[in-house]
């Protein structure tokens, strides 16, 4: 069951695409669309990425930041990014913290569950019903952009 609306979102510290540290508090003050997906490169994850990669001029400039993660490494998340000219970081969760502590165990691989974060922690939204060709638009018509 995904965490509720109005709970303070977990904090994280990861590694990203290109091994830099990644914390949630990195972004205080702008809102956090955390989408959690199965596995690099798998036609739904793909679809999925590429929403959020082909509506970057929707959120762009708007302290709107989208994350993606999965249980995949840097590496599978390179590759991905690079196949797909994703704009956006991707986050390696390899030992599942980030899966266990948003509460989308899908049993080794993470759920595809989103979460939006507000500026201040605070979860403001939940999606765990996704269309992976339209969940970009999606989340953002939900903010109003």
């Amino acid at each position: 069951m995904p965490l509720a609306v109005g709970t303070d979102a977990p904090a994280f510290t990861v590694k990203d695409t290109n091994g830099n540290t990644v914390s949630l508090s990195d972004f205080a003050g702008k809102t956090v669309v955390l989408y959690f997906y199965p596995k690099d490169d798998t036609p739904g994850c793909t679809k999925q990425a590429c929403s959020f990669r082909d509506a970057q001029p929707e959120y762009q400039g708007k302290d709107v930041v989208v994350l993606g993660v999965s249980a995949d490494d840097e590496a599978s998340h390179q590759a991905f990014t690079q196949k797909y000219n994703l704009n956006f970081p991707l986050l390696a969760d390899t030992n599942k913290t980030l899966i266990g502590a948003y509460d989308v165990d899908g049993g080794g691989y993470a759920k595809r569950v989103t979460y939006v974060i507000d500026p201040n922690g605070k979860i403001i939204h939940v999606d765990a019903s996704v269309n992976t060709a339209t969940h970009a638009s999606d989340v953002f018509s939900k903010l109003g952009l």
